[in-house]
C-alpha cells in the first residue's frame, strides 16, 4: 500500500486591516506566508476586519481568509483554529489584549507574536521585533522563555522585493523616477495633496510613481489627481513594488515595513511620520542615518504636503546626499522571512515530537 502523504502544517495568522488602521499588518504577514510556502508549509489568515482589495489579493494567491466575530473574538478564534487543523498561531495586532492572548494558549500549538510595542504580556513561544533596540525591551518578562527573533536579520521582506536584491540595478545618478507611497490605505490622506503640489514642480525629465492600495478611501481622487499630470504614473495594488523601489532615485514613504524594503534595495528615502506609532521608527531611521525624516504629526494635510514637497525637491537636487542615504540604508539581506518561517516550523516540530497536540491546554 502507498502511504498517505502527510499534509503540510497549517499556520493560522491573525492580522486585521481597515482604512483607519492601515494594511501593514497583513502585508508583512504575507511575506511570512510566502516563506512558509517555500518551506512546504501553508497558512490561512483570519481577522475581524479586512479590506476588499486585500481579501481579493489573498484569494488570488490561494490564501484563505476567515472573518472573526468581534463580539466573541477569542471563542471564534479557538473554534476556527481547531476546525481547520492549524498547528501554530501568528498574532500581529496592536489591539488584542493580554486576556485574549492568554486564551489563545488553549489552542495547544506554538504562538508567534509579531510585536512592535512591548506593552503587554504576549503569551508566545516566539517573539518577533525587527527594531535595532528590540533587545533592550522587557521580553523576558512579557514572554518568559520565548525564542526571540529580533533585529534587522528578521525583517519580513516580501518575495517581490527579495527577488530584486541580487539583481543588477541602475546607478542612482541615472534614475529619473521618484516614488511616493503612504501605505495601503493612507489613513491621513496625504497622497492627493502631495501629487498636486509635487508633480508640477518636478524637472521635465523626472517622473513620479505613486503607489496606492485599493483600500485607500480616496482612490478615485488619487486617480483624478494623477490624470492631471503626464509625469505621474499611478499604481494600484501593484505586484511590482520591487521594480519601482529599485528603479527610483528617491522614495517618499510613511513609516512601516516599506522602510525595510527600501533598505533591502539601498534606496534613499524621505520618511514621513504621520501618526504616533511611526514615531519610534522615524527616530530610529534618523539615528541610523537611514533616511531623511520629516515629522508631519500634528500638521494639517496642506502643511504636511507642502513640507513633503519642499523636502523632496531639496533631496532630489542633492545627489551626494541621496548617495549617502543609499550607502547608509544598505545592508538588510532580505532573508528575514525565511528565518522566521524556519523558526516557527522548528517549534511546530518540537510540539509534534512532544505530542503536545494530543492534549491541548493552557
Amino acid at each position: 500500500m502507498t502511504a498517505t502523504p502527510t499534509p503540510p502544517p497549517l499556520v493560522l495568522i491573525r492580522a486585521d486591516a481597515a482604512p483607519d488602521i492601515g494594511t501593514g499588518h497583513v502585508m508583512r504577514c504575507l511575506a511570512l506566508v510566502e516563506a512558509l510556502r517555500e518551506l512546504r508549509a501553508d497558512a490561512a489568515f483570519c481577522g475581524s476586519r479586512i479590506t476588499p482589495s486585500l481579501r481579493d489579493r489573498l484569494a488570488a494567491d490561494g490564501i484563505a481568509h476567515h472573518l472573526i466575530d468581534p463580539a466573541q473574538d477569542a471563542d471564534d478564534m479557538l473554534a476556527l483554529y481547531r476546525r481547520i487543523g492549524a498547528k501554530a498561531l501568528v498574532v500581529d495586532s496592536y489591539w488584542l489584549d493580554a486576556d485574549w492572548r492568554a486564551a489563545m494558549r488553549q489552542a495547544g500549538g506554538p504562538v508567534l507574536a509579531l510585536d512592535d510595542l512591548a506593552d503587554r504580556p504576549l503569551f508566545a513561544d516566539l517573539v518577533w521585533n525587527p527594531s535595532p533596540q528590540a533587545h533592550t525591551l522587557p521580553y523576558d518578562r512579557l514572554a518568559p522563555g520565548a525564542k526571540l527573533l529580533l533585529g534587522d536579520a528578521h525583517v519580513l521582506i516580501r518575495r517581490e522585493i527579495r527577488d530584486r536584491i541580487s539583481a543588477p540595478r541602475t546607478a542612482l545618478a541615472e534614475r529619473t523616477r521618484i516614488l511616493v507611497t503612504f501605505g495601503g490605505s493612507d489613513p491621513v490622506g496625504l497622497t492627493v495633496p502631495v501629487i498636486k503640489r509635487l508633480a508640477p514642480l518636478l524637472p521635465d525629465d523626472v517622473g513620479l510613481d505613486v503607489v496606492v492600495g485599493g483600500s485607500n478611501p480616496a482612490l478615485a481622487c488619487c486617480r483624478a489627481a494623477a490624470a492631471r499630470f503626464p509625469a505621474v504614473a499611478l499604481h494600484v495594488d501593484t505586484r511590482e513594488m520591487g521594480r519601482l523601489i529599485a528603479g527610483c532615485g528617491l522614495a517618499i514613504t510613511a513609516g512601516g515595513g516599506t522602510v525595510a524594503e527600501m533598505a533591502a534595495l539601498a534606496t534613499p528615502c524621505l520618511l514621513v511620520a504621520v501618526v504616533d506609532n511611526q514615531a519610534a521608527a522615524a527616530a530610529d531611521a534618523r539615528t541610523r542615518g537611514w533616511a531623511a525624516v520629516l515629522d508631519a504629526r500634528g500638521m494639517d494635510k496642506a502643511d504636511a504636503a507642502d513640507a513633503v514637497t519642499e523636502n523632496s525637491l531639496h533631496l532630489w537636487a542633492d545627489l551626494p546626499a541621496r548617495s549617502d542615504l543609499s550607502r547608509r540604508i544598505a545592508g538588510i539581506d532580505g532573508q528575514g522571512a525565511p528565518r522566521v518561517a524556519r523558526a516557527l516550523l522548528d517549534r511546530i516540530a518540537v510540539y509534534k515530537a512532544r505530542n503536545i497536540y494530543a492534549a491541548p491546554g493552557p
